[in-house]
């Protein structure tokens, strides 16, 4: 009966310890689930994004009204989502596409989304493209979207705002 509850102790301890540092390098990664608004002159909406332990700004947002994880990416044209990301999200393949990535030259299918939102900012009609060989379940946050806002560093934060 001891050792069974020595050994009870050690699982649980165990179990307690996964859950914790689970949750700790999920907060690493992403350290924008919940995206702060702040308030910027001369804009309404204005929202703050702390980079994550790599110094990417990884965040929370939705594409039509469902959760996703974006990943900013400037050097991306368009807002990029994965295959299995558009599947989930019901988005429509449209005109077939060559794009070019860091791994080469690959198909994707331009799309349209209806709406992308970041915290407070939400912007309709947007450029995107789903590319079946991206290999992660982020979305890349790319340009499409960016280049609608103004957007400017800060003691490594980003701050974005709608003009």
């Amino acid at each position: 009966m001891g050792m069974g509850m020595v050994f009870g102790a050690w699982i649980l301890a165990l179990v307690l310890g996964i859950a914790f540092f689970q949750d700790w390098f999920d907060v690493q990664y992403n350290p924008n689930e919940s995206v702060k608004r702040t308030s910027v002159a001369g804009s309404s909406t204005a929202i703050v994004l702390q980079a994550n332990r790599y110094g990417h700004y990884v965040a929370s947002g939705t594409i039509n009204g469902l959760p996703v994880v974006f990943l900013l990416d400037t050097g991306a044209t368009s807002v990029a989502i994965p295959r299995e990301v558009a599947d989930s999200l019901g988005l429509k393949r449209g005109t077939p596409i060559v794009v070019a990535t860091a791994n080469g030259r690959a198909k994707g299918y331009l799309t349209r989304l209806d709406r992308v939102g970041l915290g407070a900012i939400e912007l309709r009609n947007v450029e995107g493209v789903i590319a079946p060989g991206m290999g992660s379940n982020e979305v890349l946050l790319g340009m499409s979207f960016l280049e609608h806002l103004d957007w400017r560093r800060e003691d490594g934060r980003l701050v974005l705002s709608a003009p």
